[in-house]
């Protein structure tokens, strides 16, 4: 397959130690080779693969040095796209490497679309499609354990595992194709209902098993979607920065101060929070807190997780009900701070109204309990443990919806099996499952699955 010569800045914008402009295509070597001028005086067409050299680019137009370089060289096909790679390392301002990039589009190369990279690595057989979905996870992980499970997926842990049950399908498939289409063939066993059975019922199971992993996987991956709420002056802010080591909300004693909504990423022993200090839900006559408190409502809809803030130095409120009225059926970790003061609410009542959800007692102006709040986080949605080395967690939204569909699809094939309907009716199931798992790793085409079956049971004969 044969593409054009493609080129972009790699290396995000802004000023830095250095910039890096990368081609990728047959004429990638050539095209910087015409712009660049090595201390060595060596072409770049005639050294050797994987080496870097120093050097100037020179627009050839004007004869006039634009950049001082080091060029790395790297011949396909051991290249992540499996074409011809340079890679121009530049000083790390705005105009020197776009000037670069600028007179590599000149000399003839054309400027990469979004994940181009990628789709070529794609595209050329280098990686698969739950690969290159994993390269994009990797560079938005929040946390050690988020990049652990992109790192597994990008070195093909899922793929392996796709793979093995679409292997497991196929040889079930061929050994079904062959009792119908050829009775004759004495050395393939009969496929029996019961057989089938056994053998559908192993890859439900396998599925499933993925399947299980995708809540803990799609949290690492897309973080908790957590919302501080509570009456005014309870401590949410204080909250927001206890969690985030640093000063991020304004905080002082006049209720009402935080206006609107407040986002930042935080990572609590290995869960990624998308953490959103609201305005005080309370009725208020001010507009501007009034709008606050209405955006307030709105987030609290969208939230996985709601830490509700109560005031161990007051009374529980008509309104501190009203939110545990509000947060009903949703998870939900109850916070009771400023135990440093004196003791006003009533314990009892705040545990009756929290039902199951944890109770954790907080000074976060004397820094206490905060430890007890991430114990309290880790457990809801981990047991308070994550393994993501141990496992292949499936944390990608269209793999899981993929899965999904494969599940069913099992579940099928199963039920038709057990009301014995035709082997060959329950073959459309299981072929359609087998197509699902080739959408999430790229490889669906059905004529492959024709081509499969003769060249593993030698029917072309």
């Amino acid at each position: 397959m044969e593409f054009d010569t493609i080129a972009a800045i790699s290396t995000p914008m802004g000023e830095g130690a250095i910039a890096i402009v990368r081609l990728s295509g047959d004429e990638a070597i050539t095209i910087a080779n015409r712009i660049f001028r090595g201390k060595s005086n060596k072409e770049l067409t005639e050294v050797p693969t994987h080496t870097i050299h120093y050097g100037s680019i020179v627009d050839p137009a004007i004869n006039q040095t634009i950049e001082e370089v080091m060029v790395s060289v790297m011949k396909g096909p051991k290249t992540f796209t499996r074409e011809d790679v340079v890679e121009i390392n530049c000083h790390g301002g705005l105009v020197s490497v776009n000037r670069v990039l600028q007179l590599l589009l000149k000399m003839g190369a054309r400027l990469a679309e979004p994940g181009e990279f990628t789709k070529r690595a794609f595209l050329n057989g280098r990686i698969d499609l739950s690969q290159a979905e994993a390269v994009m996870d990797l560079i938005r992980a929040k946390t050690d354990k988020a990049m652990n499970i992109a790192i597994n997926q990008m070195e093909g842990k899922l793929s392996k595992l796709i793979q093995g049950l679409r292997q497991e399908l196929l040889e079930t498939l061929a050994h079904i194709e062959v009792n119908i289409d050829y009775p004759e063939y004495d050395d393939v066993e009969e496929m029996t209902h019961k057989l089938l059975l056994e053998k559908a019922k192993n890859v439900y199971q396998k599925v499933d098993k993925l399947l299980q992993t995708s809540n803990q996987g799609k949290i690492l991956r897309e973080g908790l979607s957590t919302v501080i709420i509570g009456r005014p002056n309870v401590g949410k802010s204080s909250l927001l920065n206890s969690l985030v080591h640093e000063n991020k909300a304004i905080v002082t004693d006049i209720p009402g101060t935080t206006r609107d909504v407040i986002e930042e990423y935080v990572n609590v022993r290995g869960v990624p929070l998308r953490l959103v200090d609201t305005a005080g839900i309370r009725e208020t006559e001010d507009i501007v807190e009034r709008i606050g408190v209405e955006r307030s409502r709105e987030v609290l809809k969208k939230a996985d997780l709601i830490l509700l803030v109560l005031n161990f130095n007051d009374d529980l409120t008509i309104e501190d009900e009203n939110l545990f009225e509000a947060v009903s059926g949703m998870d939900t970790i109850v916070i009771v701070n400023k135990t440093d003061l004196e003791e006003k609410i009533n314990l009892a009542r705040v545990k009756e109204l929290a039902g199951k959800h944890p109770v954790v007692t907080t000074s976060l102006l004397e820094e206490k309990g905060v430890d007890d709040l991430e114990e309290a986080i880790s457990t809801l949605f981990f047991s308070g443990s994550i393994e993501a080395s141990d496992l292949t967690y499936v944390s990608n939204t269209r793999h899981i919806a993929l899965l999904h569909h494969a599940k069913q699809s099992m579940e099928d094939a199963i039920n038709g099996i057990e009301t014995d309907i035709p082997i060959d009716l329950v073959q459309i199931d299981l072929t359609r499952t087998w197509e699902l798992l080739g959408e999430i790793i790229g490889d669906a085409v059905h004529e492959s699955l024709i081509d499969q079956l003769f060249s593993q049971f030698c029917l072309g004969k």
